[in-house]
């Protein structure tokens, strides 16, 4: 046995027992320092399984000899990745062998699949405050798993890379192109923003107010190095050229919350790491006493399953210590001022007049219980040259909101500048102690009130509302918007009122279910203002009096979405349709109001807007539209991301749950695909339930037939590569009417809800019926399983990606449900399908981030299910993917959740004895599934050993199941 093999097999021995690396049985492996655990997640040495875990895995992954995936992240995500290269042919292949007998090496899905995943991500576009220059913002694929397995801290809610001392898990752009936007609307020739070196990783990139400049972060993945901590940067955007804004080398970004501001054309805030901080504090390898927590004051806290939350003293000083800011006022000529004293700030909000700075910090004493958001805050108002003028508010540690929806923090809230004054501020407060189920009017009180308030003078009431505050549009003295709703009857208000006048009294505008999508009036568009800041966009028409306002609305209509711009009279209530989607062949949007750069009311025939536009077949590209001629100017020519799937076939499709209730989904068909002449498919059902109030909104159609099919790493839109129809998105309504709650009829509503998806694909006769297979991700993952438990007859096998499925886990709530277990103890047990796992008998895939943060997802739930399913003899496979959240990022992992979907799709729905159309390069594993080979192996040493796989495929109480394909 090589030696590659045998430190293999003595880490999956000892990976259950808590050692720590100096007492590992061989002699630890020497690394490249640029290819060391310490870079690949190291933990500190507390004995813990999981620094051994970490250190055995790399060790492993290290002695292949294998180069990483050269993969970095984009801004959102998207895209694919290059591969890594190969080590001898032998070594591999033995190894291979080993991996095929444990399951755990990282697997690549076949090539129709991988091409589609692998095509470079679109740039992001910005536009200039002037809106006469944009940016091309350009960005790499998918990380590779090395980028998610960075050492991360777990402190208070929040997931720290201490080496860049920012979030984990940070995506970046790659390079940014500036383009100038010409009169006929068509783009200048690319200037690229330099003069930083090679391989460098930018974020935050933000415009000056004037438009002339450009701000943005660099880091580099150097560990042992500062340079992987991140500076800030800045560009002449006439020509491209960047350079640091600080002239020394020792200051460094602190983006663990806040990053930077400008707070004039030529300065800017920026959160520093304080110059004097030292290393990180050091844990204790001897604790001081017990972990201990006290209620002896009989408080009632109620909290949701929130993860990641501090656990002792020590994570206390460490979350100082990461978070922890200096903020300095940088100027364009070098000159820098450090302001105020050391703190965790977490937000910096500069007056519309650049006079005053809004400060937010977060303070002890910190909770066990409740996240950093949750945390003592204070409010501080600030001089721009960091002068303290007043404290604002110091509101205590909030433990106790209570579970109900719109229940919220005492105390001041939503503390903002007013967008149409030079320093005034508004803010609100709850008059119900924030408690949703306490009923008092008003619920809520906006007050208002001068930066610097005369002596004596107090706040002044701005207006009074019964439902919960949820935003103002402003636009001056004569006119702003306010709005209020209440989750619980699904009711939204809009209010109209004089915020300079006490003589006119507020009057209601709209009032409506917001769940009623057909009669959303659209939302009110804002232009910007000289000073940056965003108001209501009023518009005005030649020879005619009258207030008009332009509401954007998503047009919702039984035949599907159509898009539309309503000159709005906020008088009279009268409206003018100005602009509408095609409803024919494409779906267009109103993306951005584009003549915004003025003072003042903007006429009618000056009237400039950003659209996007885009078929079932055709990808989204961007238009300038124009009045008073409406000529519309294409800025963008995106190449199609797939054109492989360039014609695939998309349907709308209506039909009824056996209750009488309207139901939609989306129907994808593969290119080429005709149902008379190829017969039905097998077909993969995709959804994620939705709770409703009442019957006639759940029934409303939401979506368009010509929306472009967005096909992201993990969507279910894959298959039709593999020749799947694909049901996406069939509404699952769970209604409580009046006051019922929706989810003590769950399963019952569930379950007639997939009955009628199925019933009416099958009817068409484009899915076969015993070739249909359902999945979800979170929610939907505990659909899926759920259908699998109540409905087995429907569907053939199940993937669960991401859930949870023990609802007494989540004793405090979870999704829409604001009951606790104790006040809905059948519904909760009834709900969970760990409580039917003796009902499922088809065939489930569970996969699973290691690192899920989501409340109420943790890993643990589908540990505990895979176990509860297999003491019952079920077939099912669990997979956990190291280092994914909730969310899966790298490359390595995606195309692995790739391969094992595809593989149980072909075993368990088209049958392992089914013909499948495979690409002539690719062959088949001896698992009898599609593979390619080469990148197999190359993807299998990317980032460590691979995904730990449970499965009971071979188990069962008599032999596996007979499954109906």
């Amino acid at each position: 046995m090589n030696d590659r093999m045998l430190v293999h097999k003595v880490y999956h021995r000892l990976s259950l027992l808590s050692l720590t690396p100096h007492t590992l049985p061989f002699k630890p492996v020497q690394f490249p320092s640029a290819l060391s655990p310490a870079s690949i997640r190291a933990r500190p040495l507390n004995g813990t399984v999981r620094s051994l875990r970490t250190t055995a895995v790399m060790a492993t992954s290290r002695l292949r000899n294998l180069v990483p995936v050269n993969a970095v992240a984009s801004e959102d995500g998207s895209g694919g990745a290059s591969n890594g290269s190969v080590a001898s042919t032998a070594a591999t292949t033995a190894l291979e062998d080993e991996d095929s007998t444990l399951g755990v090496r990282y697997r690549l899905p076949p090539q129709e699949i991988k091409d589609i995943v692998d095509a470079p991500p679109l740039p992001a576009l910005s536009f200039s405050p002037h809106r006469d220059k944009i940016l091309f913002l350009k960005r790499r694929s998918l990380p590779p798993l090395a980028e998610l397995a960075r050492p991360e801290e777990k402190l208070a809610g929040v997931r720290i890379d201490g080496k860049c001392n920012t979030r984990t898990r940070m995506s970046f752009y790659t390079g940014i192109g500036i383009h100038q936007l010409l009169p006929d609307g068509t783009l200048g020739p690319e200037i690229e923003v330099h003069g930083f070196p090679d391989g460098a990783k930018i974020n935050f990139v933000t415009w000056s107010p004037d438009g002339r400049h450009l701000a943005f972060t660099i880091r580099f993945d150097e560990e042992e190095s500062t340079s992987s901590k991140l500076k800030v940067w800045v560009a002449q955007v006439e020509t491209g050229i960047a350079r640091p804004l600080f002239k020394s080398d020792e200051i460094f970004l602190n983006a663990v919350f806040d990053n930077f501001v400008w707070v004039n054309d030529s300065s800017l805030l920026v959160c520093t790491i304080p110059l004097s901080r030292g290393d990180p504090p050091k844990k204790p390898w001897v604790p001081f006493g017990p972990k201990i927590q006290s209620n002896e004051q009989k408080s009632i806290i109620q909290v949701r399953t929130f993860q990641d939350l501090l656990k002792d003293e020590y994570d206390e000083d460490l979350f100082d210590y990461y978070a922890t800011t200096q903020l300095v006022l940088a100027s364009l000529d070098g000159t820098v001022k450090e302001i105020g004293p050391p703190a965790i700030y977490t937000s910096m909000d500069p007056s519309p007049d650049h006079k005053y700075l809004l400060i937010s910090s977060i303070h002890r004493p910190y909770s066990f219980t409740v996240p950093c958001g949750r945390f003592p805050k204070k409010v501080d108002l600030w001089t721009a040259d960091g002068k303290f003028v007043r404290e604002l508010c110091d509101l205590p540690l909030a433990e106790d909101i209570p579970i109900a929806f719109n229940s919220v923090r005492r105390g001041m809230r939503s503390i903002n500048w007013r967008a149409d004054k030079p320093s005034t501020l508004y803010w609100v407060e709850t008059q119900d102690e924030g408690d949703a189920k306490v009923d008092v009017s008003p619920r809520d009180i906006i007050y208002t009130q001068p930066a610097e308030p005369l002596e004596g003078e107090g706040a002044t009431i701005l207006h009074k509302l019964d439902l919960r505050y949820g935003g103002i549009s402003w636009s001056d003295d004569s006119l702003a918007l306010v709005y209020e709703s209440w989750y619980k009857t699904r009711r939204t208000r809009t209010w109209v009122i004089s915020p300079g006048s006490n003589d006119v009294s507020p009057r209601i505008l709209f009032d409506r279910s917001f769940e009623d999508v057909y009669s959303d009036p659209g939302s009110p568009m804002l232009r910007r203002t000289p000073a940056g800041t965003y108001v209501l966009a009023k518009v005005k028409k030649e020879n005619e009096e009258g207030t008009y306002i332009l509401l954007n609305g998503n047009g919702a209509t039984p035949e599907g979405n159509i898009p539309f711009l309503d000159l709005f009279d906020i008088n009279t209530g009268n409206k003018e349709r100005i602009w509408k989607s095609d409803k024919e062949k494409y779906y267009e949007t109103v993306v951005a109001l584009m003549s915004d750069e003025k003072e003042g009311d903007l006429p009618i025939d000056h009237l400039k807007i950003l659209t996007s536009k885009e078929s079932k077949t055709e990808n989204t590209q961007y238009y300038i539209l124009s009045w008073p001629e409406k000529k519309a100017f294409q800025i963008t020519n995106f190449p199609h991301p797939y054109p492989q799937l360039a014609s695939l076939q998309k349907e709308m499709v209506k039909y009824q749950r056996k209750d009488g209730v309207q139901l939609t989904a989306t129907l994808y068909l593969p290119p080429g695909y005709d149902p008379s002449r190829d017969g039905p498919l097998p077909c993969l059902v995709w959804s994620y339930p939705g709770e409703f109030k009442s019957k006639e909104a759940a029934g409303q159609v939401r979506g368009s037939p010509n929306e472009f099919a967005g096909i992201g790493p993990t969507s279910a839109l894959l298959w039709l590569a593999r020749r799947f129809a694909i049901l996406s998105g069939p509404t699952i309504p769970i209604i409580g009417e009046g006051d019922d709650e929706a989810n003590d009829r769950y399963v019952e509503q569930l379950v007639a809800s997939a009955e009628a998806a199925v019933e009416e694909v099958v009817r068409r006769g484009v899915a076969h019926p015993n070739k249909i297979a359902v999945g979800g991700h979170s929610y939907g993952a505990f659909m899926t399983a759920n259908l699998l438990a109540h409905a087995p007859h429907l569907f053939s096998c199940g993937i669960a990606r991401s859930g949870a499925y023990n609802r007494t886990l989540t004793p405090f709530g979870f999704q829409n449900e604001d009951r606790t277990l104790w006040e809905a103890t059948s519904t909760y047990v009834k709900m969970s399908p760990f409580m039917s796992a003796n009902k499922i008998k088809k065939p489930i895939l569970l996969i699973h981030g290691e690192e899920d943060s989501n409340s109420g997802t943790l890993t643990m739930q589908s540990d505990r299910f895979f176990n509860a399913l297999k003491g019952h003899g079920a077939l099912c496979r669990l997979v956990i993917l190291p280092y994914e959240s909730h969310g899966y990022a790298s490359r390595e992992s995606i195309m692995h959740v790739l391969w094992e979907t595809d593989r149980w799709l072909q075993k368990y729905c088209v049958s392992h004895t089914s013909t499948v159309n495979v690409d002539p390069d690719v062959s088949k594993d001896n698992s009898g599934t599609v593979s390619t080979d080469s990148e197999s192996k190359a993807i299998a040493a990317s980032g460590g050993s691979g995904p730990e796989v449970s499965n009971t495929e071979h188990e069962g109480f008599d032999s596996l199941p007979r499954i109906n394909c």
